[in-house]
């Protein structure tokens, strides 16, 4: 589909098909394997195989105030938005009442959300309880944490963070960061002034660390004023290469559907939109027909992107919409799994929807 100079990603990828070494279809199409029945809540379900496990929840406001984020969108019927909630003393037993709930179910930790690190004994409470659960024998196929790098950034004159971190065993750690210009990316992603992430060098810093611990994506969202072209994007791998990092990640600002009140969130996002799509075909095409190594695309539940090799850096380009990811979070199967901060499990990133079980005790209350 072509719209203007918006190029969906899909339509684009699928030019080229022939030369993509590898093809991943995150959601089942015709095969039974990939789908595994698990009772939760005394309620047997149909679970996507791999499915991820989200600990949605945060101490304090997130440290960033990023223009396009999805926790400042409001859905019209919802009561209340996941990000207003706070965690209360409860929270991590009812975390191990939830995880009891997945025993022997193979699950992926995806810690995002919010900035799960801003507040660190507590992330490190997340960490240990995580990781107590795989200890007792359940499978975890992978380890992931996305991040702005807030909490990060103290990794050198901070051994025990360092050693959680490390010990946790994460398969990658996404950081966000969407322009290599420090006064550009603040003006997206408008850290706090009690952060000290919006720094240049303290955020090279920590990437540098980090590499030491894993592996390292950088992500970037495309938006107007930001990297919106062929000549920023270059210029954005350029930084990654010095950064050591061997993974950038470009994703577009996500399609919303109806279900989301017109907010300054929302407007800002369907004005800012840059086509991932375009550039991308920009990318491979600019030196003619010698394309870069073109690895794998993936065709999520509500994803698609395209990864490419090009001189030893990874390089993603991936866009996604909302309108298939709550067809596919309606369906009664669980593609998506989130524990909240009011203690209920739910297939879906809304509190009270698709409630799968409730550890609910005394003491939730909501952020002012």
């Amino acid at each position: 589909m072509l719209m203007g100079n918006h190029m969906d990603l899909e339509s684009v990828v699928s030019r080229y098909r022939d030369a993509v070494q590898s093809v991943v279809l995150r959601e089942p199409r015709g095969e039974p394997s990939r789908w595994r029945q698990h009772t939760i809540g005394a309620r047997s379900w149909q679970v996507i195989q791999p499915v991820t496990f989200t600990p949605y929840a945060a101490v304090r406001p997130c440290s960033g105030r990023c223009l396009f984020c999805s926790e400042n969108l409001r859905e019209k019927e919802a009561e209340r938005h996941a990000s207003l909630l706070r965690p209360a003393g409860n929270y991590f037993p009812q975390l191990q009442q939830v995880l009891k709930e997945l025993r022997g179910l193979p699950l992926s930790y995806s810690l995002s959300g919010l900035e799960m690190t801003d507040d660190r004994s507590w992330f490190l409470q997340l960490l240990e309880t995580l990781a107590i659960h795989a200890a007792r024998g359940n499978p975890v196929e992978s380890r992931v944490l996305y991040s702005n790098a807030s909490g990060l950034v103290v990794l050198g004159d901070d051994p025990v963070l360092t050693r959680a971190i490390t010990d946790f065993g994460f398969s990658w750690i996404e950081l966000s960061r969407h322009h290599y210009d420090e006064k550009s990316n603040q003006g997206i992603m408008r850290f706090r002034s009690s952060s000290l992430a919006a720094d240049n060098m303290a955020f090279e810093k920590s990437v540098a660390l980090l590499n030491g611990i894993t592996d390292i994506k950088l992500v970037c969202i495309v938006q107007t004023d930001g990297v919106d072209s062929l000549a920023e994007m270059l210029r954005y791998l350029a930084w990654a290469r010095s950064l050591g990092v061997k993974h950038v990640i470009f994703r577009e600002l996500s399609v919303l559907d109806r279900r989301y009140k017109a907010n300054a969130t929302y407007r800002y996002i369907d004005s800012a939109r840059v086509s991932v799509g375009r550039l991308m075909q920009e990318f491979l095409e600019r030196n003619g027909d010698a394309l870069p190594e073109l690895k794998q695309s993936t065709y999520g539940y509500y994803f698609t992107n395209l990864v490419v090799d090009d001189g030893g850096l990874r390089i993603t380009f991936e866009s996604s919409d909302y309108t298939l990811l709550h067809e596919k979070h309606d369906s009664g199967r669980v593609f998506k799994l989130v524990f909240h901060a009011n203690g209920n499990l739910c297939a879906d990133w809304n509190p009270d929807r698709h409630v799968l079980f409730s550890a609910a005790g005394e003491g939730l209350h909501s952020a002012e």
